[in-house]
């Protein structure tokens, strides 16, 4: 009756993940995405601990952890006043059975959930190949897109939008994307430096209303994010230009620097009205959007996908009540408005604004304090990243 189950739109790491859940539980599946492979820029590189229990189902969290790395440790560093505030993962042992986080680029991730998807004989990758548009109706939908070898109309019964912050698919469906735009620009960058020279964490949160950063080891090999903040007036095309200078407040370590690759973007804190419309779902950031502060927008997404893969198997191949796509919708939608967000504009307001200096400033770092010192307190401030889960309405 159709040619695909589902079609998912958007190859980075929240539709390939959906997609290889779906396709390891039977249902037959396609991936497009418009770019001819997966999009490497710098971009979020930590994946909570709370996500990997979701990844170790999909069969893929050992060998994240391979092409990546494991780790324990955190360092918020007060810039102006050289306070260090060091804590680790450890009390979560005996809590999750992967009490760690780890470090590689979410391009990786997707890459290796895409080639799994190409072992299985029921799911499709088509790179190189754009949504242009969708119709739905009571019995399915049908997706017009565009290839190497021209225009192509598809039908499925369901459809994700998985395209990212300027979803075409979201915009299809007519759906707002309320929300704010900051008026500053994050340049994120991967660039080789010895920052453990500094004495620097594998994840070190650098607190300043100037020259903050999140900066994490992203491979064995020495490679690091840096991520700075940059008033968004300054004209774009030139922030390479800038980028030597920035590094000077920035590379602490010994020795120079290699910049392997930067990118800028704007940041956003953004929600669709709705993540369903008819037999078409959103996920990840088509669905929400986020600065990146504490890496709660992809841990966000996967969450996303966690929830949706199952309850799209079940009533694609169990004949489940489609209703069920309502409170996947509702609940994930709630998690991003209710947490999610809140954390990060919060996380953003520490690092990149030293909270405006003064109570507000000493009133964040007393709870970070605490979670230096106290482990119950350490414990509850690390679970914030397991309540943005939310279970498949399927298997509640």
């Amino acid at each position: 009756m159709y040619d695909y189950d589902v079609i998912i739109v958007g190859g980075g790491p929240t539709g390939f993940v959906t997609a290889l859940g779906l396709a390891q539980a039977g249902v037959k599946v396609c991936v497009v995405e418009q770019e001819e492979a997966i999009i490497d820029s710098p971009r979020a590189a930590v994946y909570h601990w709370s996500v990997l229990d979701g990844l170790e189902r999909l069969g893929i969290r050992e060998e994240a952890e391979q092409v990546g790395f494991p780790k324990q440790d955190y360092l918020w560093l007060v810039k102006k006043t050289g306070e260090k505030i060091r804590y680790d993962l450890s009390v979560l042992a005996g809590h999750t059975a992967f009490p760690y986080n780890i470090h590689l680029g979410q391009d990786r991730l997707a890459a290796i959930a895409r080639d799994r998807l190409e072992a299985l004989p029921n799911a499709e990758i088509r790179f190189a190949t754009g949504m242009i548009t969708l119709a739905q109706d009571a019995d399915g939908v049908r997706v017009a897109v565009e290839g190497p070898e021209g225009v192509e109309y598809l039908s499925c019964a369901y459809v994700v939008g998985a395209d990212g912050a300027g979803s075409l698919v979201r915009k299809t469906l007519n759906l707002g994307f309320e929300g704010m735009t900051w008026p500053e620009r994050f340049v994120a960058t991967n660039v080789y430096h010895d920052f453990e020279s500094a004495n620097y964490g594998l994840t070190t949160m650098v607190i300043d209303e100037e020259w903050g950063a999140v900066i994490v080891k992203i491979d064995e090999e020495g490679l690091w994010r840096c991520t700075y903040m940059e008033d968004a007036a300054l004209p774009e095309r030139d922030y390479l230009q800038r980028l030597n200078g920035a590094y000077g407040h920035l590379l602490v370590g010994e020795g120079g620097y290699k910049l392997d690759r930067a990118a800028p973007y704007k940041m956003h804190q953004r929600a669709a009205d709705s993540f369903r419309k008819g037999r078409v779902v959103l996920a990840g950031d088509a669905a929400h959007v986020t600065n990146p502060t504490g890496g709660y927008g992809l841990t966000t997404g996967l969450f996303d996908a966690y929830a949706l893969w199952p309850t799209l198997a079940a009533i694609v191949l169990d004949g489940a009540d489609p209703a069920l796509l309502d409170i996947y919708a509702e609940d994930r939608r709630r998690v991003f408005l209710e947490r999610t967000s809140p954390r990060a504009v919060a996380n953003k307001q520490l690092v990149f604004h030293a909270c405006g200096g003064g109570a507000a400033l000493e009133a964040a770092l007393g709870g970070l304090r605490a979670m230096s010192s106290d482990a119950d307190a350490r414990l509850n401030g690390l679970w914030f990243v397991k309540t943005l889960e939310t279970p498949s309405p399927v298997e509640a």
